[in-house]
């Protein structure tokens, strides 16, 4: 299984993998057949930390400590976070380093967590589920720029994994549908997840399965659903204009998506504030019109995403074959509604919307095993890259949706007589100021010889891999001099702290498994010894004063062992603890099938069987 390519849907609310075995595609389930992990992790102040459902537990009882929607955070700033920030609990702060990039970090008690060492979390745990895999293509929305790219890949890196590919949600759900598979067609995949929004459209003719333009918002997605729900309870049901505090802010988010799953079947759902006692007792009705009336503006918004991507690929709705839906999202009813309204066709929605990007990801994975050869993948670059020159402005080098991988080379020379080297700033984004897009680093080419302005002639050269991943090179004609570098992004982590963060998991490999083995076998001693409580407090069994003494000397040893640090010490305590208390579980269970069949009171029956 391990030499496998696993293909993941790292998510902004769940999380997944999947896997093609024998020509056909599955997605991995735990124990309990779920294949979504919430996309969620919580640090506790012992240094223990919980991912996916567990953690998901604590977002009510722990909301500073616990972390979700990470992927929204991962290759931002702070600035880009000014609309998030009254929704998100935990405490977010930024960092300048010495070398003058800023990194985004989560505040957990005394510790800073990067958003790629929280995503390389909760990637270890679906490696974990899906049978500890080294090698992986990994998903992000196809509007990710580059730093959120690299971000992404760092992750991986982070989680143990060899990152093969990293590829667009939208081309890999067309995978997952077989699209591939027709031999001619224009296909838009419109993709609403739980952060991000992205629109594709593709061509598939002979076997090419090429991209032709995409389109998208890395800000739009159903957390805003949930935000519009929550601005609705407390500007219009309950007029509350004041900053809440951390407990209320996870509760209103808890509350908020449940109200959204139940107005996608029903016509009204009830909002409670149970857990918001503050804000009042009774519980709230929100109608669906309520909630469409609040969403309209944001479906409005991917609609526009789509119609510049149709524009970008000089394709008309009519000429549109399929249109496929993807991301948990596009669930909701009046979504479904207004895509077929602006398209003018029944949107696909065979596949599970929440697995089929994973899927995607798997074929992709088979295909770059090369198990798979007739198929030819051509994607594109969502955003156009380009050097920042005299006064400030943008001179691009490719331009969006030019197919990957890609390079371009432009000529460049000095404006200020015996310069002896460039500095180029590198920018993404479609304004023509630097001011208005991205940075995403510096570049410098330095060491050739002094002359008059104009004179050196430098070569700056572009180059974009498969994962849409942007390498810079330059060379001075004249001299010979060059350079080469993969752009670090102005934001994020350096390679040298991605290295020492890989190496410290391995030192301390031990110590966390160590860690892991004692919350697991202390919530099973937690679980064990409510039981022989359980069977001490009932009355009904006959239990001798020796029985009591039995099980009350067992009792003390593992609360005894539970302190200790040593998980071998608690395992064989916790056996010898399984070996005094199964006798005694066994005459519950006996008296609890007497009781049942004499039929007397069934309420009891529940007590004697636990």
């Amino acid at each position: 299984m391990n030499d496998e390519i696993v293909g993941i849907d790292l998510g902004t609310t769940f999380s997944l993998a999947a896997y093609v075995r024998n020509g056909k595609a599955q997605v991995v389930k735990d124990t309990s057949g779920n294949s979504l992990i919430p996309s969620i992790i919580s640090i506790h102040a012992d240094g223990s930390v919980f991912v996916g459902t567990e953690a998901q537990r604590h977002c009510l009882t722990d909301p500073v400590h616990t972390i979700f929607s990470i992927k929204r955070l991962i290759g931002r700033t702070l600035k880009d976070l000014e609309k998030d920030l009254p929704f998100i609990p935990y405490q977010i702060q930024e960092k300048t380093r010495d070398d003058g990039r800023t990194v985004l970090t989560v505040k957990i008690g005394d510790k800073d967590f990067t958003p790629e060492e929280v995503s390389a979390i909760i990637l270890g745990e679906v490696r974990r589920l899906a049978g500890n895999p080294t090698k992986a293509v990994i998903t992000v929305p196809a509007y990710f720029d580059d730093s959120q790219r690299q971000a992404t890949r760092d992750a991986g890196k982070i989680a143990g994994l060899d990152v093969l590919r990293i590829i667009n949600e939208p081309t890999a759900a067309a995978l997952a549908y077989g699209l591939d598979r027709k031999r001619n067609g224009t296909i838009v995949v419109y993709d609403l997840g739980g952060g991000t929004f992205d629109c594709s459209v593709l061509s598939i003719a002979d076997g090419v399965f090429k991209v032709l333009s995409t389109n998208g918002d890395t800000h739009l997605g159903g957390d805003d659903f949930d935000h519009a729900i929550i601005r609705h309870v407390l500007d219009d049901k309950l007029n509350i204009k004041t900053k809440l505090d951390a407990r209320s802010i996870a509760a209103l988010k808890l509350e908020a998506e449940k109200t959204k799953r139940n107005l996608s079947s029903n016509d009204q759902a009830t909002f409670n504030l149970d857990s918001l006692p503050t804000l009042g007792t009774t519980p709230l009705e929100i109608t669906r019109e309520n909630f469409e009336h609040k969403i309209i503006p944001l479906i409005e918004r991917t609609l526009a995403c789509c119609k510049k991507a149709l524009k970008d690929a000089s394709i008309k709705t009519t000429s549109v074959d399929e249109i496929v839906l993807v991301g948990g999202s596009s669930r909701v009813p009046l979504v479904q509604k207004m895509v077929q309204d602006f398209f003018g066709k029944k949107p696909l929605t065979s596949i599970n919307p929440d697995e089929a990007v994973a899927i995607g990801a798997a074929v992709q994975g088979e295909i770059l095993s090369g198990k798979r050869k007739n198929l030819l993948l051509l994607d594109v670059i969502p955003l156009s890259l380009g050097i920042e020159t005299l006064g400030g402005a943008i001179s691009k080098l490719i331009h969006r949706n030019t197919t990957i991988p890609a390079i371009a080379t432009e000529r460049f020379s000095t404006g200020v007589d015996n310069q002896t080297g460039i500095v180029f700033n590198i920018y993404q984004g479609e304004r023509e100021l630097a001011k208005d897009c991205k940075n995403l680093g510096k570049f410098t080419l330095s060491g050739f010889p002094p002359m008059p302005a104009q004179m050196p002639q430098v070569d700056v050269s572009f180059i974009i891999d498969a994962n849409g991943i942007l390498t810079v090179s330059a060379k001075e004609i004249r001299s010979g001099v060059e350079a080469s570098v993969k752009v670090q992004p102005a934001s994020g982590l350096s390679k040298e702290e991605i290295e020492n963060i890989v190496l410290d998991s391995i030192e301390h490999a031990s110590e966390d498994f160590k860690q892991r083995m004692l919350i697991e076998l202390r919530t099973k001693a937690g679980i064990d010894l409510n039981h022989a409580r359980r069977i001490l407090s009932n009355s009904m069994l006959p239990l001798s004063e020796n029985d009591k003494s039995n099980i009350n000397t067992a009792i003390a040893t593992v609360e005894s062992a539970v302190l200790q640090q040593e998980p071998g010490i608690i395992k064989t305590v916790l056996d010898e603890f399984q070996t005094v208390l199964t006798p005694y579980a066994s005459m519950a269970m006996d008296a609890a099938a007497k009781m049942y069949l004499s039929n007397q009171n069934p309420e009891q029956l529940n007590d004697l069987g636990k």
